[in-house]
C-alpha cells in the first residue's frame, strides 16, 4: 500500500491556490518546530465570504497537500462556515493521512483560524 492516497499526491504535485494575496484582509502564519513545517494563509474577504485563499508552505508532501486541500474547502464559503473546517474534514478530504502526518491537516486548520482572526481584528480596529 502506498504511503499516500492519489488525491494527497495530487494536491502536493499539483497544488492549488498557491501564492500571496496583496493587501489580504487576513493572514495566519503557523508552524510545528518538530517537523519544521510552516504555513500562511492569505484571504481575501467580501461581505462575509472568502472571495481568494492563497498558500505558502514549507514543508513535506503532507503539509502542502494539506494547505492546498483546506484552501479549496472554505473558499466561496462564508467565514462563519470556513471557522468550522477542521483537521480530520482536511484529512478526509485527502482520503486520509498517515498518523504521524495528521500534524499536517492540523496545521492548515490553525492557518485558516488564525488568518480569520486577523481579519476579525482588523474589521474590529476599523471600526
Amino acid at each position: 500500500m502506498a504511503l499516500y492516497s492519489e488525491k494527497v499526491m495530487e494536491h502536493f504535485l499539483n497544488p492549488k491556490n498557491v501564492g500571496i494575496i496583496e493587501n489580504a484582509d487576513g493572514v495566519g502564519e503557523v508552524g510545528n518546530a518538530r517537523c519544521g513545517d510552516i504555513m500562511k494563509m492569505y484571504l481575501k474577504i467580501e461581505d462575509d465570504t472568502i472571495k481568494d485563499v492563497k498558500f505558502e508552505t514549507f514543508g513535506c508532501a503532507s503539509a502542502i497537500a494539506s494547505s492546498s486541500m483546506a484552501t479549496e474547502m472554505i473558499k466561496g464559503k462564508p467565514v462563519s462556515e470556513a471557522m468550522t473546517l477542521t483537521n480530520k474534514a482536511v484529512a478526509e478530504a485527502l482520503d486520509g493521512l498517515p498518523a504521524h502526518k495528521m500534524h499536517c491537516s492540523v496545521l492548515a486548520e490553525e492557518a485558516i483560524k488564525k488568518a480569520l482572526e486577523d481579519y476579525d481584528n482588523k474589521k474590529e480596529n476599523k471600526k
